[in-house]
């Protein structure tokens, strides 16, 4: 039954993808160049729809069972709504968060939250009157992380597949069939997506798509993880390590600039990449490659000893910080790198 769902959730994906074009198109929710932006003609939002719609079609055949499973649904129609108002009107991102806190609130409702951790050297940290915010963080955070990252023809999408799958490699090694199903069913429903996303697309997911995508792997990642180890706490963090890090960059960048958290600019990784010369495709390519890279490092720090762990946190830090330094250089310093991997993309 599940390789069924699987197979009807991709396939629903790349026959449904047409259809909501149409509609996109038809209801004006379109998104059209400006300066920020990369793509030069007026392309259909609305894509999520189709991720959505495919992923409910495997879910309802499936049907995955745990305690929080409505929730989650309910919680997801909340971020779907919000989406497709912001590609359909270009909501405010007040509004936009309002609809990602009422989503949280939602399957915090259903009984999922950060209550406590076990600590590496022994004891307990009971997070008290700090799990529900904690939570709302970690579901808001990750769900506007995905969306950042939005930037580019196939990026999000391809990003979100990549942490989907190990997440859903992590969820079967621990025996978690909820995770491993839901995790496994949005995975195939983004893949048949990428169809029409990948460069150069005939559709964009848009908020819809992002926001969806951003909360089932926050929701997901922490239901798989809560209630641990600090260390394992971290794993869900490395194998969203792309967005995570962008994100963060992008947020100490708008603080040091004094400008609102919410402000766009054209400094995310993807922009960067382009800016030292990259096609639009060698660089989604490039961070389809550190994601991977990411989720290969959070599998293996899953099966590590403490200290492995610990070890492996270090290398991943500096990589991190080396690759930053890297990009920005890369213009005058790192011809060679460019044009070997422009020769790979050909």
């Amino acid at each position: 039954m599940l390789y069924l769902s699987l197979v009807l959730a991709f396939v629903a994906s790349i026959l449904l993808t047409p259809v909501v074009k149409a509609i996109a198109f038809k209801v004006g929710a379109v998104d059209r160049p400006n300066y920020r932006k990369v793509h030069a003609r007026i392309m259909p939002r609305l894509g999520g729809l189709a991720i959505f719609g495919s992923f409910l079609i495997g879910y309802f055949v499936l049907r995955p069972e745990d305690s929080t499973a409505l929730y989650i649904i309910l919680g997801a129609f909340m971020i779907i709504i919000t989406g497709v108002l912001d590609d359909m009107f270009e909501i405010t991102a007040k509004a936009k968060l309002l609809g990602q806190f009422i989503a949280a609130g939602i399957v915090i409702y259903g009984g999922l939250e950060i209550e406590f951790i076990n600590l590496p050297f022994g004891g307990e940290l009971d997070f008290g009157y700090f799990s529900i915010p904690l939570t709302i963080l970690w579901i808001v955070g990750i769900t506007n992380a995905i969306n950042l990252i939005d930037g580019l023809d196939g990026l999000a999408a391809g990003v979100s597949t990549i942490a989907l799958i190990t997440l859903a490699g992590m969820a079967f090694m621990m025996g978690d069939m909820f995770v491993f199903a839901m995790a496994a069913l949005l995975a195939a429903s983004s893949a048949g997506f990428l169809f029409y996303n990948f460069h150069p697309a005939k559709i964009f997911m848009g908020d819809t798509g992002a926001l969806f995508l951003g909360y089932m792997i926050g929701v997901l990642a922490l239901l798989g993880f809560k209630n641990i180890t600090v260390i394992s706490l971290i794993i869900p963090i490395i194998m969203l390590g792309v967005p995570i890090s962008d994100t963060f960059f992008a947020i100490v960048r708008r603080v040091r600039l004094k400008q609102p958290l919410s402000a766009p600019d054209k400094s995310h990784l993807h922009h960067c990449l382009l800016n030292v010369g990259f096609t639009h495709r060698q660089t989604v390519l490039i961070i389809y490659a550190l994601a991977s890279m990411f989720g290969l490092a959070a599998l293996i720090f899953s099966q590590a000893t403490l200290w492995g762990a610990i070890l492996l946190i270090a290398v991943m830090l500096v990589a991190i910080e080396l690759f930053v330094e890297a990009v920005g250089l890369a213009g005058k310093n790192y011809k060679p790198l460019i044009n070997f991997v422009r020769m790979i993309g050909k």
